[in-house]
């Protein structure tokens, strides 16, 4: 390693932001478990005129380099949201990277010395750039690809990151499980009683009114984890920003909404495992990455899904209803993963470590933790 200085400056020019960008490239150049994210949604998640987040958020991006070449990358934010629901004072960093401590160091103290002087009396991360986005640092699973919308980190990140002061806030984990063979008397009983409830409706949504159906799911997402720890609203143009994003990989059969006497009160969302589909792109969707993503996308061939958004209610929390709406959902799913699309695994997650309702769902026959993700915390003293 060069024993030249470590020097940090912001992030100012396009040059600077598909730096910014690229820099992952170089870290994870022989790591073979790293699935390279579609450069264009980088980009679309750092620009505030293309992201809604920005409309209540504010953040700012660094470089660390060491004789000009890039060694490292952060972002610090505050948001308003979070300010209101996580407590004044709360910032946040994120998108980090490093190639060695001392980056790392620098990094982090960068971050923290502007969240000083936005006024924030706490740090938060990693979160990039919100807790809907890749929330938390990979402490466990580095063995394996992270599925769709998860990320994926060097080892060396942990201890770099509590060097720096920083003690876990929570864990949020995954749980993945063998969907083609399982089943459990007691849940089956359970399904086969809300089967016979004619109160009870499960039905697929409808993409030909892709626009209303997202916006039913997003305000129920709202509701139900509105108590989760880290809880921030989407607002109505997240919700649309969202939605558009996700439209070409839902498939009608695997995102399934709940409705007791003819109101919807619960959802899940189930997603192929894009990240096999993607990987081999590097990151590109042009000349020809977009061609082959879209024939690949007609029908998916994969052989994991995840769950990454599912949800009851709050006025049903803790109750039967509650329990038996959730695996309806889980078991119609699970069927058309296996019968139409021959997808044998599922990820569940993620979860938070103390969501005892959610962890009583995910922890489904032969289901186990494959990934963990850390949030860490520190105070911010007055330099």
């Amino acid at each position: 390693m060069s024993t030249s200085a470590v020097t940090i400056r912001p992030v100012e020019t396009k040059r600077d932001r598909k730096a910014f960008v690229d820099f992952a490239w170089a870290v994870y150049a022989d790591d073979p478990h790293w699935v390279p994210p579609l450069k264009d949604e980088v980009y679309g998640l750092i620009a505030p005129a293309r992201n809604p987040w920005f409309e209540h958020a504010r953040a700012q991006l660094w470089l660390a380099e060491r004789g000009g070449r890039p060694v490292g990358r952060i972002s610090a934010q505050v948001d308003d949201l979070v300010q209101q629901h996580m407590g004044a004072g709360t910032g946040q960093w994120g998108m980090f990277e490093a190639l060695d401590g001392e980056g790392a160091a620098a990094l982090i103290a960068a971050a923290e010395d502007w969240l000083r002087a936005q006024g924030m009396t706490r740090a938060l991360g990693p979160i990039s750039l919100s807790i809907w986005d890749e929330p938390g640092l990979e402490i466990e699973g580095f063995e394996e690809d992270p599925t769709a919308m998860m990320g994926h980190h060097r080892p060396e990140y942990r201890a770099w990151i509590e060097a720096a002061g920083y003690a876990k806030a929570k864990d949020l984990l995954t749980y993945e499980v063998d969907i083609a063979h399982w089943n459990d008397p007691k849940i089956d009983r359970l399904i086969a009683a809300g089967d016979r409830n004619p109160h009870i409706r499960i039905r697929t949504v409808d993409k030909s009114r892709f626009d209303e159906e997202a916006r039913i799911i997003l305000n129920l997402l709202n509701d139900a984890w509105s108590d989760n720890w880290g809880y921030v609203p989407l607002t109505e143009a997240e919700i649309a920003y969202a939605g558009k994003k996700l439209k070409p990989i839902i498939y009608e059969e695997l995102v399934r909404i709940a409705e007791l006497d003819g109101e919807p009160v619960a959802f899940m969302i189930t997603i192929p495992d894009i990240n096999e589909l993607i990987k081999d792109l590097d990151g590109r969707l042009f000349p020809f990455g977009f061609v082959k993503l879209l024939w690949r996308l007609r029908k998916p061939r994969v052989k994991r899904a995840r769950v990454p958004l599912m949800g009851v209610a709050k006025k049903l929390h803790h109750t039967r209803m509650a329990s038996m709406l959730a695996f309806m959902l889980i078991e119609y799913t699970r069927r058309d993963c296996v019968g139409k699309f021959g997808i044998g695994t599922g990820e569940f997650g993620w979860i938070l470590e103390d969501n005892k309702g959610m962890l009583s769902i995910a922890e489904l026959p032969g289901a186990r933790v494959n990934h963990r993700y850390r949030i860490y915390e520190r105070e911010l003293r007055r330099a």
